[in-house]
């Protein structure tokens, strides 16, 4: 970070930090769900619930937190979801029993809602044109990263201590970030922006009784009335959330935004990508270990490949994608990680990670690579700056909404049982969400904004 100036540095290392915690800990987890199942049993579903009952919150909190950060400042905000979060994890690392991690957990992911938007919005504050471009970069960067090397972590501190550890990997990074806060004189004026708490409640109780019923279905059936009702309640309180979105005058979620084209095709591209990404980082950190019989840390090294190739060809990819239009890269990246996951189908009874694994591991990874920064740039890029905050928290959602989706139908996709069959299952929905991600792609996004607006000028 050279070419920032020392306040821009100390807004970027605040904002990579809060930003790094969040993610982290939202797949961190994936490796450690064996080691939690046969501690405080709960099988399957208790699997599906440590993961999502952190997405549920997180995801439909994200907005809300956009706009009481505007409200009521950014500094304080940030400094509230941190000490939140490290509260929350220590309750996490403490649970007793399934129910008591699983509430932490979603006392996590509240907290967790409070970070990402501050920080984005302390670097959009600070900095303008090609200076927020590059800060966002490493912003996004970093992020991405937490999201690969999650697993890793996860893996070591299962192995070696406890999955119990897992969870508290955040600490050191966290009282950092308080140290560093405490150094950073902004002068803040709060907004006083009226915060539209009842869309928050409207969002949050929505996806969370419709996740309710897509994880416990598997076990009662749709015709259960402890299914269905609080599904079509579910479904009838996030129609109410959109529809107030469009009445609303201070919207959580802007639906004027997605009348840019890029910019909707782009998050249902996301949509779709980051869907396969949390099914495949779920099954593999899972079946790694209760099928393949590996330790935790080999189940977490086994996606290595991919944030070697993601630290090797995301920023070049972006160059390119500079350059000739993110179209391209944006339908080419998801279907030659269509062909990484079809790759999975090679596992067998007769287990080999060399042979089985890494290389759809290698082409999954190479496929990502051509896909985030160029995603990223589409859909930022297709939005004027004093936008771009609310940009990408919305971007942000949609990504964690999607994984919030598709892990809560994991039982369904896998049969039930995260056995081979069920593992060969999921690599073909895998590879049919990645399909999908690149055909919206193909569609949807224009081959380069910038060539079209100097041929209209011309």
């Amino acid at each position: 970070m050279a070419s920032f100036a020392p306040l821009q540095r100390l807004v970027i290392a605040i904002a990579v930090l809060a930003s790094f915690v969040t993610f982290l800990d939202g797949t961190v987890v994936n490796v450690a769900l064996p080691a939690i199942s046969r501690e405080l049993g709960g099988g399957i579903t208790t699997q599906q619930w440590v993961v999502d009952a952190y997405l549920i919150t997180l995801s439909a909190l994200i907005l809300l937190a956009g706009t009481v950060s505007d409200a009521y400042g950014r500094v304080l905000v940030m400094r509230i979801g941190l000490i939140a979060f490290g509260v929350a994890s220590l309750a996490v690392a403490a649970a007793p029993d399934p129910l008591v991690l699983i509430i932490a957990r979603a006392l996590q992911g509240a907290a967790g809602a409070l970070l990402v938007p501050s920080s984005l919005a302390l670097i959009t504050a600070t900095m303008r044109a090609d200076v927020q471009s590059r800060a966002i970069g490493v912003w996004t960067a970093f992020t991405t990263a937490a999201q690969l090397v999650g697993p890793l972590l996860g893996g070591l501190f299962v192995d070696f201590l406890s999955w119990r550890f897992v969870f508290l990997i955040n600490v050191i990074p966290i009282a950092v970030n308080l140290v560093l806060l405490s150094r950073l004189k902004l002068p803040e004026h709060p907004s006083g922006r009226r915060v539209d708490w009842w869309s928050g409640a409207l969002c949050a109780l929505g996806l969370g009784a419709v996740v309710f019923a897509l994880i416990e279905q598997p076990l009662r059936g749709w015709g259960s009335p402890v299914i269905w009702v609080p599904g079509t309640v579910g479904v009838v309180l996030f129609g109410a959330f959109l529809w107030r979105q469009k009445s609303s005058t201070s919207p959580l979620l802007p639906m004027s935004l997605f009348r840019v084209r890029d910019f909707a095709w782009g998050n249902l591209a996301t949509l779709f990508v980051y869907a396969a990404l949390s099914l495949n980082g779920f099954v593999i950190g899972v079946y790694l270990q209760q099928g393949a019989g590996l330790p935790a840390t080999a189940a977490g090294l086994a996606s290595l490949p991919m944030t070697i190739l993601m630290i090797l060809v995301s920023s070049r990819a972006g160059a390119w994608a500079g350059r000739f239009g993110p179209r391209l890269f944006m339908t080419a990246g998801p279907l030659i990680m269509a062909v990484g996951a079809v790759m999975l189908l090679f596992v067998s009874e007769d287990f080999d990670y060399w042979w089985q694994v890494l290389p759809a591991m290698i082409v999954m990874g190479l496929g990502l690579s051509l896909t985030v920064a160029p995603l990223t740039a589409a859909i930022l890029g297709a939005i004027d700056e004093a936008h771009s905050g609310i940009a990408s928290a919305v971007n942000n959602a949609v990504a964690r909404v999607a994984g919030l989706l598709v892990v809560a139908m994991i039982s369904t996709i896998v049969g039930g049982t995260l056995n081979l069959a069920g593992f060969h299952s999921a690599a073909v929905v895998t590879a049919a969400l990645l399909v999908l991600g690149g055909v919206v792609s193909w569609i949807g996004i224009r081959r380069n904004p910038a060539e079209e607006a100097d041929a209209a000028d011309r």
